[in-house]
C-alpha cells in the first residue's frame, strides 16, 4: 500500500506514483538521493559543548542561591546599619532628650522629645535665648557614678539613651540669659530682667502669669561661662539658685551637649524652638560691644583722671 501523496514513507523514499508538487519534498528543488532530517534530530547550531551546560548550570545555581537567601539575615543587616548609624547620629550630630520635668513650661512639656543639634556650636557661638542641654556632672553637680557592671542593664541604658526614653540624670536643659561677660541683674524697677541694663520682654515665652524672678541677684558672668535660667521660673533649678556655687550659679561654656531646636514628640506639639525676638533686640547688641570695650574705656578714663590731677597739681604751684 502506497503512502498518501506528499509524505514521505517509512523508510523515507518519496513515492514515484505521487505528483510533484511545487515546495514538496520530492519536488524540483530537491536534490536526488539527498536525505531529509529525520525527526528528534538537531542541528549543529543547537548542540552544546560540555563546558557551557557547565556555565549554565553554575548561573542557575548562582541565582538560586541569591534568591533563597534566608530573610532573617537580610533583616539582621538593615537592623545593625541602622544602630551603627544611630550611634554615629549621637555622637556627633543630633540626639534625642526627654523632657523629665515642668522647668520649661511652657515652652517644653513633660513627656516632650527634643532633637539637640550638636554640631551647631562647631559653626557659630552660643546666643542669648537659646535653648541649651548641658552636663551638670561635676559643676552642679557631683562627679557621675560608675557605671553599672550588669551588661545587660548598660545595653538597656545605652539603647534607652538613643531614642530618648530615658537621659542621664546629670543633663539639663535650661534658656540662656547671660553670656560672658554680661552683666544679668534681677530686677528693674518694673520686675524685668536686665542685661548690660537692657530690659528683656519675658512675656513669649515665660509662665504665663510668672514673675521674671522672685530671686535678686547682680552677677558679672565670668569668662567662658553661661547664665542660665528655666522659662518656669517659679520651679526652676537654675543658676539663680546656685549662687553659692563655684563660678556663681553660672555653667561651662564646655558643659553644653548643643541646642533644642525642635520637638519631635508628641506629633501634636511638634514644632521649632526659635530665639525670642527679645534677645534680637538692636540696644542689647549695642551694650554688648560697649560692654565688650569696657577695659579700653577704663584705661582711657584713668588717663583722663591722671591728666586732671596733674592740671591740679600745675595750678596749686
Amino acid at each position: 500500500m502506497s503512502a498518501e501523496p506528499g509524505r514521505l514513507d517509512t523508510d523515507g523514499a518519496p513515492d514515484p506514483q505521487s505528483p510533484h508538487e511545487p515546495g514538496s519534498a520530492a519536488g524540483p528543488d530537491a536534490s536526488p538521493g539527498q536525505p531529509e532530517l529525520s525527526e528528534g534530530a538537531e542541528s549543529a547550531d543547537d548542540e552544546q559543548s560540555p563546558a557551557d551546560e557547565d556555565a549554565q548550570s553554575a548561573s542557575s545555581k548562582k541565582k538560586r542561591g541569591k534568591r533563597q537567601r534566608p530573610f532573617w539575615r537580610e533583616l539582621a543587616v538593615i537592623v545593625v546599619a541602622a544602630l551603627v548609624l544611630t550611634i554615629l547620629l549621637k555622637a556627633f550630630v543630633v540626639q534625642v532628650f526627654s523632657i523629665p520635668s515642668g522647668s520649661m513650661e511652657n515652652t517644653l512639656m513633660v513627656g516632650d522629645r527634643v532633637l539637640v543639634n550638636k554640631l551647631v556650636y562647631h559653626f557659630r557661638s552660643i546666643d542669648r535665648g537659646d535653648i541649651v542641654v548641658f552636663s551638670g556632672q561635676g559643676s552642679w553637680d557631683p562627679p557621675a557614678a560608675p557605671a553599672s557592671g550588669d551588661p545587660i542593664v548598660r545595653a538597656w541604658d545605652g539603647l534607652s539613651n538613643l531614642v530618648g526614653i530615658s537621659a542621664p540624670g546629670t543633663d539639663y536643659i535650661k534658656r540662656v540669659i547671660g553670656l560672658p561677660g554680661d552683666h544679668v541683674v534681677c530686677c528693674d524697677a518694673q520686675g524685668r530682667v536686665t542685661v548690660n541694663g537692657v530690659p528683656l520682654n519675658e512675656k513669649s515665652y515665660i509662665y504665663p502669669g510668672a514673675a521674671p524672678s522672685l530671686i535678686r541677684f547682680n552677677i558679672r558672668v565670668p569668662s567662658g561661662r553661661l547664665w542660665v535660667m528655666g522659662d518656669n521660673r517659679a520651679d526652676s533649678d537654675d543658676s539663680r539658685y546656685r549662687l553659692n556655687d563655684p563660678g556663681s550659679g553660672t555653667i561651662p561654656e564646655s558643659a553644653v551637649v548643643g541646642r533644642a531646636f525642635v520637638v519631635i514628640w508628641p506629633t501634636s506639639r511638634i514644632g521649632d524652638l526659635p530665639i525670642p525676638g527679645t534677645f534680637k533686640q538692636a540696644a542689647l547688641h549695642a551694650a554688648t560691644a560697649v560692654a565688650g570695650s569696657t577695659p579700653a574705656l577704663g584705661t582711657t578714663t584713668a588717663a583722663l583722671a591722671a591728666g586732671t590731677l596733674a592740671w591740679r597739681r600745675r595750678r596749686r604751684d
